[in-house]
């Protein structure tokens, strides 16, 4: 069973096509479920869409939610459409994107951390003259930040939990306790983490995240699933085949999707 839970279209300012060119893609590859998942709007900000090729505006928010539901039962016959959001993680302001979530039917949200410290994680200047401590200190932040998203109870899925990689490939030699202390918190809080195939559009090359992340989620308990995080529909399932073949070469026994966020496990 193919599924492929993390999909961007054009309402975010840097993905390309709609909605349903997503869905007819995914149907195109064969896929049983395919998921809807946007850039969520900064609803902390004052502005209705501050930051225009990034996330959509909270104006459109609920037409983004009406588009996937009326596409979900347009589909219903050829392709199971779940509607998500990737949402941005920002602990001052909590409570205002949980209850605005909480309006709605969402199958599952996707927590991602995309800035760290004030600073966009894929920022390969972000750590131009850093010394190794700095550097260090860097990555426990990021993961900490990553630590407290699973603790936060608003998300099903995390995302691309070692992105901070993807203009930067080096980060992933620095060594930092933080790591595995966020995957058994991510264990504890029982959340699951996506194995991402965009980083192959990055410099990093490859998936998100590293074999080593894996094998820990593996040992923590940790529950996974798949994303090919595109914003152009031919990548939708992209790599999904040698993603499955990978986590069954490392031990895993079974991935999920969420439907109505409930978690529905899948043999690998």
């Amino acid at each position: 069973m193919k599924f492929d839970l993390h999909t961007h279209h054009n309402r975010c300012g840097h993905a390309k096509g709609t909605i349903e060119d997503y869905i007819e893609s995914a149907i195109a590859r064969g896929l049983s479920v395919i998921g809807i998942s946007d850039h969520s709007p900064y609803f902390g900000h004052p502005d209705d869409q501050p930051f225009p090729n990034i996330a959509m505006a909270a104006s459109e928010f609920p037409f983004y939610i009406e588009e996937v539901l009326r596409l979900k039962e347009k589909y219903r016959e050829r392709i199971e459409v779940l509607l998500g959001v990737e949402s941005d993680f920002f602990p001052e302001h909590l409570d205002k994107y949980k209850r605005i979530y909480a309006k709605y039917p969402f199958d599952y949200i996707i927590g991602s951390v995309h800035q760290s410290d004030g600073v966009s994680i894929f920022n390969k200047r972000r750590w131009n003259n850093l010394t190794g401590k700095q550097q260090i200190a860097a990555k426990d932040s990021y993961y900490r930040q990553i630590a407290e998203s699973a603790k936060s109870g608003m998300f099903d899925i995390l995302g691309h939990i070692d992105a901070m990689k993807a203009n930067y490939p080096s980060f992933s030699d620095i060594q930092c306790e933080a790591v595995e202390d966020t995957i058994r918190i991510i264990g504890d809080c029982d959340i699951a983490i996506e194995i991402n195939t965009s980083g192959k559009t990055k410099e990093v090359g490859g998936w998100y995240p590293s074999d080593s992340i894996l094998e820990l989620a593996l040992h923590y308990n940790v529950a996974v699933t798949f994303g090919s995080d595109a914003h152009v529909v031919d990548r939708v399932g992209d790599e999904w085949e040698l993603v499955r073949a990978r986590l069954k070469e490392l031990g895993f026994k079974q991935w999920c999707y969420f439907r109505r966020r409930d978690r529905v496990l899948v043999d690998l």
